[in-house]
């Protein structure tokens, strides 16, 4: 009989962000499974810190190297070889947690790994508290009220995709900002939306930082886990 195979979100960075089934299920599963970067380092087992301390099972960790590159193929194989090792525990009868920052499937890595299994075990999901509602409330600014439209993008897209979003639709979160910032700065230059916008990096960790006012940042590079919010300054009152 196969095991089971959970999608775990652990929420944005604040170990007590994470729900309690959530924990329960870190500190019930057999074995736990995520990646980890070129460091060695799994932010997603660093945010599940308090439902570790709980854990008892004496099964050794799944561990999946994802390297840091543009190249979708070196992606892809990480993610074969993740969801192997995955199968093979599964197929012992071991139930297989899976960490996953912010939300499984939301801009989750665990889509990838599920999109693999799907139909070869049972799979369930827990979802997580997203960046996007981590970063609001950090703000304490309202993503959307009554009829304003909402739209979530990737700073992936182009500048014109962007300015599209930002002429578009009253409220519009960038997510993975990072290598795109020049450009996402240059859409809300083209729009007009400068002062609509407000930016959040690593929210909830440590080394959290926000800016109100995005006109002091500077025009560079930023780290991959930001975000940029935008709504309109003027909001109805009905």
């Amino acid at each position: 009989m196969s095991g089971t195979f959970f999608g775990i979100g652990v929420g944005p960075g604040d170990p007590e962000l994470v729900t309690l089934k959530a924990m329960r299920l870190i500190q019930q599963a057999d074995v736990l499974a995520y990646l980890v970067g070129e460091s060695g380092q799994s932010q997603a087992k660093q945010i599940a810190v308090l439902a570790l301390e709980g854990r008892q099972s004496n099964h050794s960790d799944i561990v999946i190297p994802m390297p840091m590159s543009t190249r979708r193929e070196a992606a892809n194989n990480a993610y074969d070889e993740g969801a192997q090792a995955i199968s093979e525990a599964l197929e012992t009868g071991l139930n297989v947690a899976f960490l996953c920052e912010g939300d499984p499937l939301f801009f989750g890595s665990f889509t990838y790994l599920m999109e693999r299994l799907e139909g070869k075990c049972p799979i369930q999901v827990v979802p997580g508290i997203s960046s996007i509602h981590a970063a609001a409330a950090e703000l304490q600014h309202p993503l959307t009220v009554l009829k304003e439209s909402f739209c979530v993008v990737s700073g992936r897209h182009t500048e014109q995709q962007l300015v599209e979003a930002l002429h578009l639709h009253d409220s519009v979160v960038i997510m993975k900002a990072g290598r795109a910032r020049p450009t996402i700065m240059k859409a809300l230059a083209l729009t007009e939306r400068i002062e609509d916008a407000k930016y959040v990096e690593y929210v909830g960790r440590d080394n959290q930082f926000v800016e109100n006012d995005v006109r002091r940042l500077q025009n560079e590079y930023g780290p991959y886990f930001s975000l940029f919010i935008v709504s309109r300054k003027e909001r109805g009152t009905r």
